[in-house]
């Protein structure tokens, strides 16, 4: 960069994601935790910009092994993994000015070059899925991988799913149905909560809140310049409701969607994805209730040194508290009492 050039808004964004990456690597204090996480909730570009960061992280670790006492340079296999791969990722990597950002932060913080694995008794936060609001407030969470088109128009709202599985939550209009459409299934809404996963042979459709029509979607011709063709449904639809779940077989003709009943047990394994997650590594109780607590009304309590003692390991959403009891109860001999708000963790004999 020319020495007068003022860094960008991404070189800035992933200067201060690079810094946490490394606070996070040594461990965060309770204060830094919570400024962790309003850093995170400030601007959905945060997230993302973690995950580009712990991807750079993975690339530098292959110089973990290299000693300059064995060799002045690095052992060439050490940057390639795969014959051709670490080249082209390093030039990324300079290209965009992730490597200079980490160096800069290893020296202004004085963590040493080594493994980015998890240490032992550890509390990991991992940020949300990227998440998008649309110009209705319509919110679309996208897990890892996922790639959307949004297309509005003045009597539909069009949203094409390319590959992958995202969540949305739409703002109720009648007079612009809500459209998601993957591959040749078109799911439509009007106000709902919905997560539609596009596979290569099949579509699944899972709804949380309201009713959605799912229906094949009909062929039609190119639209003209400066028009839109947004997918509709064709034929008749299926009607699903909450708690329900509808799979396409793309591999079969006709496309008949499979309607079944989900429990709210599945609903939360289909949704793991989603939300602000907490990994612990080999943490007593009495700390991962602590870290949980931070994060939620309904306060967790150990009722004696014995339970607090727990070695917990696992990775969690923040907010499902009620899930990591239900662990607790049945691996690890706890019964949990409830009390209002609040939960006591006892270890039973």
């Amino acid at each position: 960069m020319n020495p007068d050039q003022k860094p960008s808004a991404t070189d800035t964004l992933d200067a201060a994601a690079a810094q946490w990456l490394a606070r996070r690597d040594r461990g965060l204090t309770a204060a830094e935790q919570d400024a962790y996480l309003q850093w995170l909730r400030q601007d959905p570009r945060h997230g993302p910009a973690i995950r580009r960061q712990e991807n750079a992280w993975q690339a530098l670790d292959q110089l973990a092994e290299w000693r300059p006492a064995h060799s002045p340079q690095p052992n060439p296999d050490l940057l390639a993994p795969k014959r051709s791969g670490w080249p082209h990722r390093f030039a990324w990597l300079a290209g965009t000015g992730l490597a200079a950002a980490v160096v800069a932060v290893l020296v202004y913080t004085g963590v040493p070059w080594r493994s980015a694995a998890p240490q032992p008794h550890q509390a990991i936060i991992h940020p949300g899925p990227e998440r998008m609001i649309l110009e209705d407030g319509s919110t679309i969470e996208l897990n890892t991988g996922a790639k959307v088109d949004v297309r509005y128009t003045a009597d539909a709202r069009t949203v094409q799913l390319v590959h992958g599985e995202a969540l949305f939550s739409v703002a109720k209009n009648p007079a612009r149905p809500f459209i998601v459409a993957a591959g040749p299934v078109a799911v439509r809404a009007v106000g709902t909560a919905f997560r539609v996963a596009l596979a290569p042979r099949e579509v699944s459709v899972l709804v949380t809140e309201g009713k959605v029509q799912v229906a094949s979607t009909s062929a039609s011709p190119a639209p003209a310049a400066g028009q839109e063709n947004p997918a509709r449904p064709a034929g008749d639809p299926t009607l699903l409701a909450a708690g329900q779940q509808a799979v396409i077989d793309l591999t079969a003709a006709g496309g008949v969607p499979a309607v079944q009943e989900v429990t709210p047990a599945q609903v939360e394994r289909a949704l793991a994805w989603q939300g602000l997650r907490l990994e612990f590594v080999d943490m007593p109780l009495g700390d991962v209730v602590t870290d949980f607590n931070r994060y939620n009304r309904r306060k967790l309590a150990v009722a004696d040194a014995e339970t607090a003692a727990i070695v917990v390991g696992g990775n969690f959403r923040a907010d499902n508290v009620e899930a990591f009891v239900r662990l607790l109860e049945s691996g690890f001999g706890v019964t949990a009492f409830r009390h209002g708000d609040d939960i006591v963790l006892r270890r039973v004999p």
